[in-house]
């Protein structure tokens, strides 16, 4: 039968490679650092982390009470590149760069799979293709333990890949990403992989000799690398293994079902994938029982019914976007020329709106003209002033030259609509992250709220109360101040109180009197209040 890398473009010049790496590079930089942590998953990690940094390695903590929702592997990296790296940046900054090592663990491993499977310069398109994708874009800049699980989940297809020729070596690596996805993800990643796996042993590409030593040789270093951590947190909190484990099997339930939603967030999350996914299907409709094209389908069914199976959360959606990446990319250089011209089109003449609105935006945030537009940004963040950047005015006007000269001068190849889609959403992020970034950062910030409650505490305000009292406001606040909550009993005795509410809630508590209300700049839906006993 005939393989995927017979209908593919052979391999891309050194300037390709060159360029995609440095374009990866940059995507995965833009936005990473510069800014506070922000609600909610990136400070609720961020936290994690940064507790673990006082000395407990073992149990996640928000503001020093345990969380027990994913393993630690992210935040153990972040709280390590926070410690090494805090003297040249901010901790937050330093410690968010977990990120971008498992991003580009994840794109390298990509490419290397995509080459593998598919060949030729699909080792380019399909880490071009997962930097332009849409539900990508946010979570790989944050904080979010979910790349880990993404990193696993690519490493274990290639083991899968390389298992057909090599089992033995293809077994242990599949392990490896097992053991990856797990420390990252918990079990919801685990089942998708292990999954994946057992339709795979159903094929004769797998059904080997080999076969029979490898499936043993992953199990043992999968659990390897697994087992460790449960182990040591049952053995020093067995309370707190209870909970954790009653909350991952708890997270393999059927919660949800395909709705609408969970429709649309995969239709807007998986451009471009889901499309050229479909497109590459067609073209392989006839060979979709070959084996690349059996392993890439028998790892998105997984991902995909444990989207559906949850409640629609981009999160949730992310593993099944590594297998419509390597999908995407065997259709991405066969597009018919009049669909090749037309995604190229709606990308250039997309990418160049926004990108000019992003500009108008900026200018108005420093200048304050427009007027009108100048508004629209004064509204939701009053009291914030900007200041020009010199450096990040140099990056925006070079980014927008570039971007030009991408749309002039590209030459037409197969892969043209892909790069400069990519080259594309990489520049209007990289604009946003130079021209809005300031903007954006002062009104997604608890810095000043938690500023405000410290200068009315005092440097010693003993216990302090909480209610209603959310997951990111209390680890931005331990952050940025040290200001940790109670809850339950321990708060009987406290002198003072922190409550959240919404805007139209009495401020009067019985037995408190009410010192701060306040909230984030123009924040219209909470209020974060400071009370003192009633003597």
């Amino acid at each position: 039968m005939p393989d995927l890398t017979e209908s593919n473009p052979g391999p891309a010049p050194r300037v390709a490679r060159f360029g995609t790496l440095l374009l990866c590079g940059i995507w995965l930089l833009a936005g990473v650092t510069g800014h506070d942590p922000w609600k909610t998953d990136d400070i609720l990690h961020l936290a994690v982390a940064f507790g673990m940094s006082g000395g407990d390695w073992l149990v996640p903590r928000v503001a020093g009470d345990p969380w027990l929702v994913t393993p630690p592997l992210y935040h153990w990296v972040a709280s390590l590149c926070g410690k090494l790296l805090s003297g040249l940046l901010p901790w937050h900054d330093a410690a968010r760069l977990a990120s971008l090592v498992f991003g580009a663990g994840f794109l390298a491993v990509l490419s290397r799979t995509a080459h593998q499977l598919v060949g030729g310069s699909a080792a380019l398109a399909a880490p071009l293709l997962a930097i332009g994708t849409l539900g990508l874009l946010v979570p790989m800049h944050e904080a979010q333990p979910a790349i880990v699980g993404l990193f696993g989940f690519i490493v274990s297809l290639w083991g899968l890949s390389t298992w057909r020729s090599e089992p033995q070596r293809g077994g242990l690596v599949f392990g490896v990403g097992v053991g990856i996805g797990f420390l990252g993800a918990g079990l919801d990643s685990t089942v998708i992989q292990l999954a994946t796996g057992l339709i795979l042993a159903m094929h004769p590409a797998w059904r080997i000799r080999g076969s029979l030593i490898a499936w043993p040789g992953a199990i043992a270093v999968a659990l390897v690398l697994i087992l460790p951590w449960p182990l040591l947190l049952k053995l020093q909190a067995p309370a707190l293994f209870d909970i954790w484990w009653t909350a991952e099997l708890a997270s393999l339930k059927l919660v949800g079902g395909l709705s609408r939603d969970h429709v649309e967030l995969l239709a807007w999350a998986s451009w471009p994938l889901l499309p050229l996914a479909l497109w590459s299907l067609w073209l392989e409709r006839r060979r979709v029982f070959q084996a690349p094209t059996f392993l890439l389908l028998a790892a998105t069914a997984p991902a995909l019914l444990s989207f559906f199976a949850d409640v629609p959360r981009p999160t949730a959606l992310l593993p099944a976007l590594v297998p419509l990446a390597l999908l995407a990319a065997v259709g991405a250089g066969r597009l018919r020329r009049g669909a090749a011209n037309a995604f190229d089109w709606f990308g250039m003449m997309t990418f160049t709106l926004v990108a000019a609105l992003i500009w108008l935006g900026g200018i108005s945030i420093l200048t304050g003209e427009p007027a009108r537009v100048a508004k629209n940004f004064s509204k939701p963040a009053p009291g914030f002033v900007a200041e020009a950047s010199f450096v990040a005015i140099l990056i925006a006007i070079a980014v927008t030259v570039i971007w030009i000269a991408v749309m002039l001068r590209t030459p037409r190849t197969p892969w043209r609509a892909t790069a400069r889609w990519s080259i594309g959403l990489t520049t209007i992020w990289v604009l946003l992250m130079a021209l809005w970034l300031p903007w954006i950062d002062y009104g997604k910030t608890y810095r000043s709220v938690s500023a405000e409650f410290r200068q009315e505490l005092g440097k010693q305000p003993g216990c302090i109360a909480r209610r209603g009292l959310g997951l990111a406001q209390r680890a931005s606040f331990d952050y940025f101040n040290g200001i940790r909550t109670v809850g339950g009993n321990r708060a009987k005795t406290c002198h003072y109180l922190i409550s959240q509410a919404g805007v139209h809630t009495a401020t009067e508590i019985g037995g408190w009197t009410l010192m701060l209300d306040t909230a984030r700049p123009g924040d219209k839906s909470e209020r974060l209040r400071l009370y003192r006993r009633s003597e």
